[in-house]
């Protein structure tokens, strides 16, 4: 008698698990999916320190690795009298840029979350409000970000507002497009079974939409971080942004690397929380 054997799922990697496996190469998998980015990251630093040995570039356009770091201990630590990047620590510039953030991508993302449900079960709004969408999407940060400080002035408004309007197209148009996408049968047995209009939306379209909406969102997020340093351009100290925009004024690499490194991993950091929050709020995606 032959048996039948299924397809086993997929990792987040591409390759095969086995549930029933034992933990030793489970463990050798998930080892694996950790040394890999470090070997990689050490393959940088390695090619990296070569191409500044070289000679070819002036250290002032490819400094060392070790100057690098160096300069992120300086500005992390107080130094002869010298605290930090114009009197503030790295966490401290950190803790302003993530702050601003945070705050454009809450309303970015839920007004865009709104819209895009919106959107998906009103056909005559889609049709009204998604060419904006579009527009809005293509535009650059900085080609609206002077207007934005014309109408708010320097302070934080301007910032949060160019951060919220970067986020809020990839969530709403991700969103719409998930809703449209929600199965036809479910939708039309829950009207048959007396579900309002209402709880069809909440019950079915809405649960069916969270996958590719955790998409969108996730997309909203890059958006908004890729807008931090045109946002901080003004006025931007404390901030990764304004630590950019001033350490470019002078020329001063290393300061400019270091920023750059600190949004990218913090970026990292974030985008891992949000793919945790997804497991646990959408555990059904792919399995459907």
């Amino acid at each position: 008698m032959s048996s039948t054997h299924w397809p086993l799922p997929a990792d987040g990697a591409g390759s095969v698990v086995d549930e029933r496996a034992p933990a030793a190469p489970r463990f050798r998998v998930r080892g694996t999916r950790i040394l890999l980015p470090l070997l990689s990251v050490v393959v940088f630093v390695a090619l990296w320190q070569l191409a500044a040995s070289s000679g070819l570039w002036n250290e002032t356009f490819v400094p060392h690795p070790m100057a690098v770091w160096r300069a992120a201990v300086d500005l992390s630590t107080t130094h002869d009298g010298v605290r930090g990047y114009q009197d503030y620590l790295l966490w401290e510039h950190l803790y302003m840029t993530l702050r601003r953030v945070l705050a454009g991508i809450v309303i970015g993302v839920t007004a865009g979350v709104a819209l895009g449900v919106a959107m998906g079960t009103i056909g005559w709004l889609r049709s009204i409000l998604e060419p904006w969408l579009t527009f809005l999407r293509t535009l650059p940060p900085l080609a609206y970000f002077f207007l934005l400080v014309i109408w708010l002035g320097i302070d934080e408004a301007p910032k949060i507002s160019l951060l919220a309007l970067a986020a809020l197209p990839a969530a709403a148009i991700a969103t719409t497009t998930a809703v449209m996408a929600a199965p036809v049968t479910l939708i039309e047995a829950a009207r048959a079974l007396g579900a309002s209009r209402a709880q069809v939306i909440r019950d079915v379209i809405v649960p069916a939409a969270l996958p590719e909406t955790f998409t969108g969102i996730r997309l909203a997020v890059g958006m908004a971080y890729s807008s931090v340093v045109a946002a901080e351009l003004f006025n931007g100290m404390p901030g990764i942004g304004g630590v950019v925009k001033d350490a470019s004024n002078y020329n001063n690499t290393p300061v400019v690397l270091v920023g750059i490194a600190t949004i990218g991993i913090s970026g990292l950091v974030i985008d891992g929380l949000l793919r945790a929050v997804e497991r646990r709020a959408v555990p059904w995606r792919g399995k459907l």
